[in-house]
């Protein structure tokens, strides 16, 4: 193995040394300044990006907060709708039911004055009716026609009697 060879030692620490400097003037003056810039322009973006995101961020959470405010306001709003619109139906119902009220009131009015003019007319009836049968019976059992005057007095008192 020539590597192993001490004559021939000292002529490959030579050119070691030599293409050791040549590859290190190489990296440091291309490969290295080529590396660095693009490392730096890779942490450049990356810092772009996270004040991008930041900003982003920033905006969103603005942007939440304003939707909350809208949110909100836009159930208290809805709030006071529906709240109006209760009161509006609550008073428009006691407005129908006092017209209600009102209607029924006349309605029973009528009937009562209907229901008195029908009792009138049927206690006048029963009174001619009571009177004819009272003047028949006291026709056919005693054989005597009755004066008209003095079987109304008695139906009359039959009627006061049951009041």
């Amino acid at each position: 193995m020539p590597q192993l060879d001490f004559t021939a030692f000292s002529p490959q620490i030579i050119w070691l040394v030599i293409t050791f400097v040549i590859l290190y003037a190489l990296m440091a003056k291309v490969a290295l300044p080529r590396i660095g810039s693009v490392l730096e322009d890779r942490q450049a973006k990356i810092n772009d990006n996270l004040d991008t995101a930041e900003n982003l961020r920033t905006e969103a959470k603005a942007d939440a907060e304003t939707y909350e405010s809208a949110l909100a306001e836009a159930r208290e709003q809805a709030r006071q709708t529906v709240m109006h619109a209760y009161q509006e139906a609550n008073a428009f119902s006691t407005e129908q039911h006092e017209e209600l009220g009102e209607r029924l009131a006349v309605d029973i009015k009528k009937a009562e004055t209907r229901i008195g003019e029908a009792k009138d007319a049927v206690v006048g009836e029963v009174r001619n009716i009571a009177e004819s049968i009272a003047a028949d019976i006291v026709d056919r059992l005693v054989n005597i026609t009755p004066n008209e005057g003095t079987v109304v007095q008695a139906v009359d008192a039959a009627m006061k009697e049951k009041g």
